[in-house]
């Protein structure tokens, strides 16, 4: 669940989407694709057709399992989704610098992943 306190707001065209300390959406809800654009530009991330597919296996995810997944099993649900080539820590890690579960969740709108720090 979403932290329910709001440290700053993220401004869209069409409304303001608060974002908890760490820059996690508020409200799920409030995610677009915009939203995302807007949190990765933040992060010097320009989403590319790579990044956007890892997202989408990251938001299928957590609509079956109702959790962001950690390092481990975010590697092993690319690597079934996209293939063991895509499916490597150095991909992710290439994609979404530092740390990939966290900054991705982040990005596709999802909780912060249990599990990491």
């Amino acid at each position: 669940m979403a932290s329910t306190e709001i440290y700053r707001y993220l401004s869209m065209p069409e409304k303001q989407v608060a974002l908890d300390p760490e820059g996690y959406l508020i409200k799920l809800e409030d995610w677009t694709p915009e939203v995302a654009s807007a949190i990765a530009a933040e992060e010097s991330i320009e989403l590319t057709d790579e990044h956007w597919e890892i997202i989408e296996v990251l938001r299928d995810f957590y609509r079956r399992f109702e959790q962001a997944p950690a390092m481990r099993p975010l590697v092993k649900a690319v690597a079934k989704a996209l293939g063991e080539e895509k499916g490597r820590s150095i991909h992710l890690m290439r994609l979404f610098p530092g740390s990939p579960a966290k900054l991705c969740a982040r990005i596709a709108g999802l909780p912060k992943p249990s599990h990491c720090l």
